[in-house]
């Protein structure tokens, strides 16, 4: 995961801040409950990017040709892999 459980929780906070001062928005849950649920959806999303990434790079060493990481040719082929394994996921 590319970002902390605290700077997680702390940008959920800054969304729930916002929403507080709203008055378009009507809460029918407290708005912890809201934070934690924005939480939650935050690092499930790391967690796919995660997984993604994993699976894109496994894909690239599995080439009979050994591609330098940060390479052009490296890139060009993450990118395309990390593209399909996040459609794969759902994203």
């Amino acid at each position: 995961m590319k970002i902390s459980r605290d700077k997680i929780n702390h940008i959920s906070s800054l969304i729930v801040r916002d929403f507080k001062k709203r008055d378009e928005i009507d809460y029918k849950v407290d708005l912890n409950d809201v934070r934690l649920e924005i939480t939650r959806v935050i690092t499930d999303m790391l967690m796919l990017d995660d997984k993604a990434d994993e699976l894109a790079r496994k894909t690239i060493t599995s080439y009979s040709k050994t591609l330098r990481e940060g390479s052009p040719e490296w890139e060009v082929m993450y990118h395309k892999h990390y593209e399909q394994e996040l459609n794969k996921l759902g994203l």
